[in-house]
């Protein structure tokens, strides 16, 4: 199981530790550290500024949202930066939720993301390729484009550059089952928002197909402290604005997935208290237990303990989002 270095995206403002952390996770041996973007901060540019100040580690969006940008924008991105990298591109891509899609990308949500997602990853793939000018038939993502309003001088084209690796991995956040068996299908990784060691059966069916190299690579909150419950404050308040905010109340992927882990009535509860802006309320309202199986935290013996429950499954990749210099090193001894 490799390590990798979550950095999220900002807050207020950048985060003046990220790069040390970068940094000190290559050092480390760590072999890649991600970035992500919501409604400020973009995924590719902060990527790009660890990709000047490293050498060696890979470097992924964990995830780049699709709404953001045409397929065509996000692979012209992704080669680009493998370039300048020298080959240490991962493009992680989500789909996101129709908050917001339409809410701040200003584009409606698709009526059937499967289908969405798939000819996203299809353009990309034959931008990669570049075997021919990008062709594609497709109900969200056609190339040329053919609609109503289009003049009809559309050419298919290919990239002006020729990509540095046709074969540069590309990784979907898939939440629900379907997804996550598309997933298998197209892809070359999978990033679970969240994961829990001891309920790998809820994604087993889904992952039977996954074929050698496939990339199982989840995103943990990993914290080294003496009082568990004070080191589950930062997760429950993550859990909170997830699932309580970052969705509508009839339509939220984030309560839908806890639901599935068997915390619905908590799911829904988180929910009402957010969105009637009882946020402190909300927060606290998130089992501490589904906090904990999540996640990470505690002394560094319960670390090294429950770390061999994440060994046992899937996973190839655990993604820490680790706050601290000492949380990060901590854990790359236990893992070595």
């Amino acid at each position: 199981m490799r390590l990798g270095l979550a950095l999220g995206y900002w807050g207020r403002g950048p985060d003046p530790r990220h790069l040390e952390l970068a940094q000190e996770a290559e050092r480390l041996g760590y072999h890649s550290v991600w970035t992500a973007e919501s409604w400020g901060s973009d995924a590719f540019t902060p990527l790009t500024w660890l990709a000047a100040h490293t050498t060696r580690i890979a470097l992924g969006t964990a995830v780049a949202q699709m709404a953001a940008r045409t397929p065509t924008a996000t692979a012209m991105q992704a080669l680009t930066l493998d370039h300048l990298s020298g080959g240490r591109m991962m493009l992680g891509l989500g789909l996101s939720g129709p908050q917001v899609v339409e809410g701040w990308y200003g584009r409606p949500f698709p009526k059937s993301p499967l289908t969405a997602t798939r000819e996203y990853v299809e353009v990309i793939r034959q931008v990669l390729d570049r075997e021919a000018p990008v062709r594609l038939d497709g109900r969200y993502h056609p190339h040329p484009y053919a609609g109503p309003d289009a003049t009809g001088l559309g050419k298919p084209l290919k990239p002006i550059v020729h990509p540095l690796r046709a074969d540069l991995p590309v990784l979907l956040g898939a939440e629900g089952p379907k997804n996550i068996a598309q997933t298998v299908r197209i892809a070359d990784g999978w990033l679970p928002l969240y994961w829990s060691p001891s309920r790998t059966e809820l994604y087993q069916a889904a992952l039977a197909d996954a074929r050698d190299g496939f990339m199982v690579a989840p995103m943990t909150q990993v914290r080294v402290c003496t009082d568990v419950a004070e080191g589950l404050k930062p997760v429950k308040a993550m859990l909170g604005f997830y699932i309580g905010g970052m969705g509508h109340s009839a339509r939220n992927f984030h309560a839908d997935l806890m639901a599935r882990f068997g915390y619905e009535a908590e799911a829904r509860r988180v929910q009402e208290l957010f969105l009637a802006g009882r946020r402190g309320e909300a927060i606290e309202a998130v089992p501490d237990a589904f906090a904990d199986e999540i996640s990470l935290v505690g002394p560094r013996e319960r670390i090294a303990e429950r770390l061999e429950l994440w060994r046992k499954g899937p996973i190839t990749d655990l993604l820490a989002l680790a706050p601290d210099l000492r949380t990060l090193r901590v854990l790359a001894e236990l893992a070595g």
